[in-house]
């Protein structure tokens, strides 16, 4: 398992076929329209991140540090953001239909027009998350119920 510091370490190895990632110290990374489908960042600092635009279907984001990144218009699509931190991140626009969010840290995170159908908020913490013009239909919210 690579553990990498670089968008250019982590490209290269992804598009050699690597997946895993787990804890890689990747804070401030510019990987804007990228394509990390499926790819396992458990427990990585991608804190900072320019990530708008960025393809993570599927991709295994457990406990990762996505603090103050932007992830505007992400494909977040099915990914497993358990307990992750988003505080102050930037998720306008982004695709989270059917994402694991449950237990993740949304303080002052931003999901204006957000998709988020089909995902689970159990647990989330979302203190000042904006969340105008999201789509939370079918969601599970933080206090367990769901969305109609």
């Amino acid at each position: 398992m690579p553990r990498v510091t670089t968008a250019d370490d982590l490209l290269t190895e992804y598009a050699s076929g690597e997946r895993n990632f787990q804890e890689s110290n990747l804070v401030g990374v510019d990987l804007v329209r990228s394509n990390l489908q499926g790819v396992n960042l458990r427990g990585a600092n991608l804190s900072f991140g320019k990530l708008s635009g960025i393809n993570l279907q599927e991709a295994d984001l457990r406990g990762a540090d996505l603090s103050l990144a932007n992830l505007m218009g992400a494909n977040l699509r099915g990914a497993n953001l358990w307990e992750a931190n988003l505080i102050g991140a930037d998720l306008s626009f982004a695709d989270l239909r059917e994402a694991n969010l449950h237990g993740a840290y949304l303080w002052e995170a931003k999901l204006t027009r957000a998709q988020l159908q089909g995902s689970d908020l159990s647990g989330a913490k979302i203190g000042g998350a904006v969340l105008t013009g999201a789509d939370l239909r079918g969601a599970i919210l933080p206090d367990g119920s769901v969305r109609a």
